[in-house]
């Protein structure tokens, strides 16, 4: 019986489908760990903990070299907040353009007791919260994964042209994209045609300060610039600059700093939301099942769907004995490993391999039981960094 660890509020219904499928809740020693921003250091990794399975799309609150280092598979949920950022994509966009937010200070600001009065200043101050229509406007769309496509496709719904900029996309992203989005040849291309930009890009290295003056520098003059993706891939102070020169018109953000709370207070070009992205309803519940139910298939057969730092792999059981090996990347691994077996006079039913990168992983069904010191001679061989069966 496998153990799990849950850290933050995961949605009950992601509770509810570990319980279905007998595994049971243990703080001290889990194969499994469920979170959502909790920031996890080595010192949470048991000796026996397996994989973690993060409810959202972004894991840089999760130490993966570490993890990977130690065989533990690390699950995200692409997709399963989709929905929910999209939509306040849309929110984002019509804030920026139409005056909302201020005319709505303005009319709960009058405090006139006379209706006729009132209606009359109401419609002599409309003016001033004038905005511009998003229809034949264009928006470009930085990340084309499961939530950049699906912004994409509401944009062209609403008559918005369409440019598009993602170095890495995927075959299964680009099918679902509108056959009217423009490619950009780069950044620069994409920034400085669009008139409002939405980032949907993870977080690390490659993408931190990706919005620096270097690129605002390119943008089109009075473009609006969405970030409902990660806080740092924007540099706040540059975004705060290229405002004050009327580079940008508008800055909607899902994650407020200090620095763009203060320019909030002095202008109304920055909309600041605080990390609701994802926080609907739905959104959670679809977080927090895809995540139990990625963690249950590899605790149970060794699947791996969308995890961060481990490749692909799927095998339909053909047998009740299954090893699951994890092991460098290293060439010769697979007749090492099926030497071993074959001295065990044990048939071989159906194997796969996968790799990525430094890491591999091997699903190998058994015709019969693995004996105890079969486990102990694989986990000996040089660059194996798990056994288990399963």
């Amino acid at each position: 019986m496998y153990k799990y660890k849950i850290y933050n509020n995961i949605a009950l219904e992601g509770r509810d489908y570990l319980i279905k499928e007998n595994l049971t809740l243990d703080e001290e020693n889990p194969e499994a760990l469920l979170l959502r921003s909790k920031v996890l250091s080595e010192e949470n990794f048991n000796e026996g903990l397996l994989c973690i399975g993060r409810a959202g799309a972004g894991v840089n609150n999760i130490p993966i070299d570490i993890a990977s280092n130690r065989a533990i598979v690390v699950f995200n949920t692409p997709g399963a907040n989709a929905n929910a950022v999209k939509e306040l994509v849309l929110c984002g966009l019509l804030l920026s353009s139409r005056g909302i937010i201020q005319g709505n200070s303005f009319a709960k600001s009058l405090s006139i007791d006379e209706p006729s009065k009132f209606n009359s200043i109401i419609e002599k101050e409309k003016k001033n919260f004038k905005g511009h229509e998003l229809y034949g406007k264009t928006l470009g769309v930085v990340g084309l994964g499961a939530i950049g496509s699906m912004v994409a496709q509401s944009g062209g719904a609403l008559g918005m042209k369409l440019m598009g900029y993602d170095p890495y996309i995927s075959i299964d992203a680009a099918w679902s994209l509108p056959k009217e989005v423009q490619k950009a040849n780069s950044l620069e291309e994409l920034v400085g045609s669009s008139d409002f930009i939405s980032i949907h890009v993870p977080l690390h290295e490659s993408t931190k300060d990706l919005i620096s003056k270097d690129l605002l520098k390119h943008f089109k003059r009075g473009s609006k610039l969405i970030n409902l993706s990660r806080g740092g891939i924007v540099n706040n102070d540059d975004v705060i600059d290229a405002l004050k020169n009327e580079v940008l018109s508008c800055f909607v953000t899902d994650f407020p700093s200090l620095e763009l709370s203060r320019r909030s207070n002095e202008s109304s070009d920055v909309i600041l939301l605080p990390h609701i992205g994802a926080s609907t309803a739905e959104a959670e519940i679809n977080c927090a099942v895809m995540a139990a139910k990625q963690v249950v298939d590899f605790l149970k057969n060794g699947n791996i769907m969308n995890s961060v730092n481990f490749p692909r792999i799927k095998l339909s059981r053909s047998t009740d004995h299954r090893l699951v090996i994890i092991n460098k990347n290293e060439p010769g691994m697979i007749g090492k490993i099926a030497e071993f077996i074959a001295n065990e006079k044990l048939n071989i039913s159906d194997m796969v391999n996968k790799s990525r990168e430094d890491i591999a992983i091997n699903l190998i069904d058994l015709d019969s039981k693995p004996s105890r010191e079969l486990i102990q001679s694989l986990y000996k061989i040089e660059h194996v960094l798990s056994v288990r069966v399963c």
